[in-house]
């Protein structure tokens, strides 16, 4: 079965648009991966994972750990997806939601920063514990992090042809993957199992899996947020650009191919009226938004402005990306960079555009570091939400809702990973015109810490594959799994999951939960959020085995307002969520121990020494020794 070709991921547009295409093309055909990268031998693995993005990462990660040869594939010249090209300021709410692979990446970044600048450098304070980086560190962690894995290997530039499934009564699996280089070479690539880490579903998509693109209705699912009538929306698109003020670094724009000045006239009214204060700001009244506080080395992450008079992003122009072509892909990438980089030259040079606003925007420009492969701009779009799996178990707004009358979300005991970031979508669709019109389907949720079930990674009937990023999700609920920690949670998951499947040659469905949990919490991943338990901590394993089973709910009321978050530290980042501690030195009153009692009968652990403990943490200690001598 053929799919649709991935999307382009080059700039044809930008600058000289063909001698930049060229440059890259000649990259993939002529030139080997990093040296830390090395093409494998043969091209037969136990696992296959299609797409480096930092959940593919993760997952390649996981299972080479386990010491399982992996093959990850990435169809361009440079992993990390977003992380790695201009999504630089991760989103998150509080840092005791980073747990695991994405929690193991950031510390590397601040270290890395440590080691080149200084501890008390204004770089280590700006990379804020390593969530903030410039792409090319990012870039270079994960190259790191990767070349400390023997078993695996990387191929870059080798985009996925077709997949060869056979079926069977056990269920679909994936026999092989066909895979292409620039230069015509193919490959035929056979393994066990494989994981799709793509952010469009590609992989998943070719084998047959079935999935859905755009919008439930409200009454499918029963989600506050969805649509009245189902349809084919997603959110829209934009570039992360990476941009600088400072002299000795910055590039100064030029205009893209195919620019036409007509096309932004419209934006001379707006800024004549007074409702855009300036070009370039945070986290609103302006046009480009240059989100705070900077990244290292004086470098902006710039993204669209929610809820903005003027947009980058653009729904509706990217229906057609998901399922699209390998020129339909290319035609809407060029559509977004002639809007998005014809837009800020427009500002910074057209006569007709305010001095005041000109000016200011000519402070700006690309980062002559970043890049350079690609015009200084980023090669890959943003691209939100593309396929979802309609899979095992499908996570909707109702997995973010509180428990009755609980400070936490409701119980998923078959989680593998936890999300604190509610559902966001930028817009799947613009009603009026580009200039002061709005976009519709925007929403924002406040919610509590969430968990993630195994079963939104699990196809419903294809043995061995599994899907972190194109999770099984409806449009909402995918609208709070979209984010890299998240994602990359999933993919830790996901690699681990094909390791149990592979060492008890069992399907995917069948992989045990509790098993696939015990390996992630002894690697620092977390399946429920407690923000006085963190990875690292000896009691990190109890506390998540306790938690995920129910433990910790029930402990502190839904407070007044749902959703409620810590002290604000700075936009959208936040002390710990309230409720939400363990506080394992408090005395363990009568109703709490009769609870727990009754809780570790239920999952086998039961010990007269077990009603002798006094506090909460003694209890749920000794309970979890118990659990793994009787395992």
């Amino acid at each position: 079965m053929t799919p649709p070709s991935l999307r382009p991921r080059f700039p044809a547009p930008f600058l000289v648009a063909c001698a930049a295409l060229a440059l890259i093309v000649a990259a993939c055909s002529s030139h080997p991966p990093r040296a830390s990268l090395a093409q494998p031998s043969a091209p037969t693995a136990d696992v296959c994972i299609y797409g480096a993005t930092p959940a593919g990462i993760a997952a390649a990660i996981a299972a080479g750990k386990a010491g399982h040869a992996v093959l990850l594939i990435e169809p361009t010249t440079r992993i990390g997806g977003l992380v790695t090209c201009g999504l630089s300021h991760t989103d998150f709410r509080s840092f005791e939601g980073l747990n695991g692979t994405f929690l193991d990446f950031t510390r590397r970044v601040e270290a890395h920063y440590r080691a080149k600048y200084g501890a008390a450098s204004p770089q280590v304070r700006d990379s804020f514990r390593g969530t903030f980086a410039e792409p090319a560190v990012n870039l270079l962690v994960f190259e790191r992090m990767l070349a400390e894995m023997p078993t695996v290997k990387v191929w870059q530039c080798n985009e996925l042809v077709s997949a060869q499934t056979t079926r069977s009564a056990s269920g679909t699996r994936i026999d092989s993957i066909l895979v292409a280089s620039p230069d015509g070479r193919r490959e035929r690539v056979r393994a066990r199992v494989f994981i799709d880490a793509t952010y469009e579903g590609d992989l998943m998509a070719a084998a047959g899996v079935p999935h859905r693109i755009g919008r439930e209705a409200r009454s499918e699912y029963g989600e506050s947020l969805a649509p009245e009538t189902a349809d084919g929306q997603v959110q829209g698109y934009n570039f992360r650009l990476i941009m600088t003020r400072e002299a000795t670094n910055r590039v100064t724009p030029l205009a893209p191919a195919g620019y036409r000045r007509k096309e932004f006239t419209g934006v001379l009214p707006l800024l004549e009226s007074g409702q855009i204060k300036r070009v370039f700001d945070y986290p609103s009244g302006c046009i480009f938004k240059a989100q705070l506080p900077p990244l290292p080395n004086g470098k902006y992450d710039i993204n669209d402005v929610s809820r903005g008079l003027l947009r980058l992003s653009l729904p509706g122009e990217n229906y057609a990306w998901p399922a699209g072509a390998a020129a339909t892909r290319r035609r809407i990438f060029d559509t977004h960079v002639r809007w998005n980089i014809g837009l800020l030259y427009f500002l910074q040079n057209d006569p007709a555009v305010p001095a005041k606003f000109r000016d200011e925007a000519r402070q700006w420009g690309w980062c002559r570091d970043e890049f350079a492969g690609s015009g200084h701009l980023p090669p890959q779009l943003y691209v939100r939400e593309a396929r979802r799996m309609v899979g095992q178990y499908v996570f909707t707004e109702k997995d973010t809702d509180h428990a009755p009358d609980d400070a936490r979300a409701v119980l998923r005991r078959e989680a593998v990973a936890i999300g604190d970031y509610g559902p966001n979508c930028h817009g799947t669709a613009h009603e009026g015109p580009r200039f002061g019109g709005r976009h519709t389907g925007e929403f924002y949720k406040q919610v509590v810490p969430y968990q993630v079930s195994y079963g939104a990674l699990v196809p419903r009937d294809c043995v061995n594959l599994l899907v972190p990023v194109a999770a099984s999700s409806s449009h909402v609920g995918f609208c709070a799994l979209r984010l890299e920690p998240i994602w990359t949670s999933l993919g830790q998951a996901a690699g681990h999951a094909a390791s149990l499947a592979l060492t008890g040659n069992l399907p995917v469905q069948r992989v045990p939960v509790t098993q696939l949990q015990r390996r992630l919490h002894a690697e620092g991943a977390a399946t429920i959020y407690v923000s006085d338990v963190l990875p690292g901590s000896p009691d990190f394993a109890a506390v998540q085995w306790w938690g995920t089973h129910g433990g910790l709910h029930g402990l502190a009321p839904m407070p007044a307002k749902p959703g409620q978050r810590g002290k604000n530290i700075h936009g959208q980042y936040y002390e710990a969520f309230p409720g939400h501690e363990a506080r394992l030195e408090a005395p363990l009153d009568a109703p709490v121990k009769a609870r727990w009692l009754a809780l570790a009968r239920s999952v086998g652990v039961a010990d007269p020494a077990l009603e002798r403990e006094t506090t909460r943490g003694g209890f749920l200690r000794l309970a979890h020794r118990l659990h793994l001598i009787g395992r």
